[in-house]
């Protein structure tokens, strides 16, 4: 239910509409889960009672705040990976990645209380719990090398390398730079551990975890009931490998974000024959997840996953080309590779039809000398191609490098880049922006 406020608050950062908070939604009504029931399917109806957008994320928000032993957030029946659903049955579990996941949400929630009841000192409220809960994983959830990923019930580690099954887990390190909250050395080493452990460059994979259940004491849950190697367990899970890729470019690192990208492209997965009978998946669909285990390694598993597909665009997009909306702009902000030569984009903002054209004559990953939008220097990496009075499409020019005293980039761009903080409407807009990235291998640019 976190990803409510998460997702609100996105939205509200990229479009700079505050509007929507004030519409008014009825919640759902059911009745609470009895001692034996651990889930329940069924279609709930609405009730008669009505809040405000606003209104509905901070509850879900407050009772996602939940505390464990070590004051992290509890694990319950799993949280982004619901296969680990017995990891906190008994109630005492703990999430690491929940943790940082909230700490992220709750300082973009006061982000939008700051905007909307800037005298309340709600917004102050959430960043102090925000900090006191990034103290706690500090405290108790770095394992010398990376995060621990969870604790049982009985406080016994997931994700640890005192384990012999899921030593490391991918995504308590990437969210411990997309959460912008982690100690930066700590969150340094923990992406270069899934880089050193989890990511197969010779076999296209980026792993959840390593190494995959099978004979654990601890049973996590229904995820061990997957053979190893086989999607959440010792899998590719490809929602969480763009993550991943996120957190390259939260970190400046160009080079392994488009890595990332090129490592889950379908297309690039089913280059020839003999590589489209190992995948055995659509080579125009990005698959949920991708098998690590012989003999079907490579193996494209469960397809058409919105949520895989909407990451991994964003990951080109948004982290990698840096093209976003922030406040209804176009923000542009590239994260690429050192050894492009540049890129050239056609989108469209609102009904303005852009063209931008990045050059990378310095061979850096981020960084942006200068910008001009049909000619006239920005003092901003933020256009708006309404303010100018030229007609018809647009021309952005960026040149990459180290920026000059012209170029005051406003605080908080590059790191809204990094973070992904444009999920609602930016995704929508995005979708219909018809991207077209010329791409020239033989001249190494793209």
């Amino acid at each position: 239910m976190a990803w409510l406020p998460y997702v609100a608050a996105s939205y509200v950062a990229a479009t700079g509409d505050a509007s929507i908070l004030s519409e008014r939604v009825a919640f759902l009504k059911g009745e609470p889960l009895a001692d034996d029931e651990r889930d329940r399917y069924a279609e709930f109806p609405h009730s008669q009672e009505f809040e405000s957008l606003l209104e509905h994320c901070r509850r879900a928000l407050h009772r996602a705040l939940t505390s464990g032993t070590h004051g992290l957030p509890l694990m319950a029946g799993g949280d982004w990976n619901d296969g680990m659903n017995r990891v906190g049955e008994k109630g005492h579990g703990e999430s690491v990645w929940l943790g940082w996941f909230l700490c992220a949400t709750m300082n973009r929630f006061a982000d939008v209380c700051e905007g909307t009841e800037p005298t309340s000192g709600e917004a102050a409220a959430w960043r102090s719990r925000s900090e006191s809960l990034r103290a706690a994983i500090e405290a108790i959830a770095w394992d010398g090398g990376w995060y621990v990923r969870a604790f049982h019930d009985d406080g016994s580690l997931v994700g640890s390398k005192t384990e012999r099954e899921c030593t490391i887990d991918s995504i308590a390190q990437s969210w411990a730079v997309l959460s912008a909250v982690a100690d930066e050395e700590r969150a340094n080493l923990a992406v270069r551990a899934v880089e050193e452990r989890l990511v197969h460059e010779q076999e296209r994979l980026v792993l959840l975890l390593r190494p995959p259940f099978d004979v654990t004491v601890h049973d996590p849950g229904y995820i061990r009931a997957y053979p190893p190697g086989v999607r959440e367990n010792g899998g590719q899970y490809t929602h969480a490998a763009t993550w991943l890729g996120w957190a390259h470019a939260a970190l400046g690192d160009g080079q392994r974000a488009a890595r990332v990208f090129d490592i889950i492209n379908p297309i690039l997965r089913t280059q020839s024959a003999l590589d489209s009978e190992r995948c055995r998946a659509e080579p125009y669909v990005l698959a949920g997840d991708i098998y690590s285990t012989a003999p079907w390694v490579g193996r494209g598993g469960w397809s058409w996953y919105t949520g895989s597909a909407a990451w991994a665009y964003r990951l080109g997009i948004e982290a990698v080309l840096g093209l976003r909306k922030e406040d209804g702009q176009l923000c542009i902000d590239p994260c690429i590779p050192p050894e492009w030569k540049g890129f050239e984009a056609w989108i469209r903002v609102g009904a303005a039809e852009v063209h931008i054209v990045v050059e990378n004559p310095n061979a850096v990953s981020r960084g942006i000398a200068s910008i001009t939008l049909d000619g006239v220097p920005l003092v901003s990496n933020r256009v708006d191609p309404g303010a100018t009075s030229a007609k018809g499409p647009h021309e952005v020019r960026v040149r990459l490098g180290d920026p000059d005293s012209r170029l005051a980039l406003q605080e908080g761009d590059q790191n809204r880049a990094a973070t992904g903080h444009q999920d609602g409407q930016a995704a929508q807009d995005w979708a219909k922006a018809e991207a077209a990235i010329r791409v020239n291998e033989a001249a190494g640019t793209r």
